[in-house]
């Protein structure tokens, strides 16, 4: 019977070893079942920052999308601005050759006026010289026919005598 009463002490014992362990395990379960439950929440937390970062992420990828076409447009433009610069630079360099040319071509008329008013002056000289040699011509003519009127009359006198 003491072999009994040891393997039923032996057997309690184990059985209260079991039960502290059962006991033990239970405890960490529950602390496992609520780590799990922490760990699961944080995964859903994770997930949703996940989701919400991929969201601004695409709102990113658009900004930037929009910034390089921006740029290529801003790029474009600059050379467009260049050319035009370019083309600017040209047409004043034209219109100062332009307006250097005017210069030129008023100064040439200016000198052309001043020659055709010195001309019309000459013109004016020579008009009245001309109206008074007409007018000494005219005066001449009506002495000679006066000084022809006395010869003839002088002429038919003399025959007459």
């Amino acid at each position: 019977m003491d072999a009994l009463k040891k393997k039923m002490t032996q057997l309690r014992l184990e059985a209260d070893n079991a039960v502290t362990r059962a006991e033990d395990a239970e405890e960490k379960l529950k602390k496992y079942d609520q780590l799990l439950l922490e760990k699961d929440q944080e995964i859903t937390s994770m997930t949703h920052k996940v989701s919400v970062l991929e969201a601004e992420l695409d709102k990113v990828d658009g900004k930037l999308a929009e910034a390089k076409a921006a740029q290529e447009e801003g790029d474009s433009l600059k050379g467009a601005n260049e050319n035009l610069t370019r083309k600017v630079a040209l047409l004043e360099e034209e219109l100062d050759a332009a307006e250097k040319n005017v210069k030129e071509t008023m100064e040439k008329l200016r000198q052309v006026d001043v020659k055709a008013e010195h001309f019309e002056r000459q013109v004016q000289r020579v008009e009245q010289e001309r109206d008074q040699w007409e007018k000494k011509c005219e005066e001449m003519q009506e002495k000679f026919k006066a000084s022809q009127a006395q010869l003839d009359e002088l002429v038919q006198s003399m025959d007459s005598l």
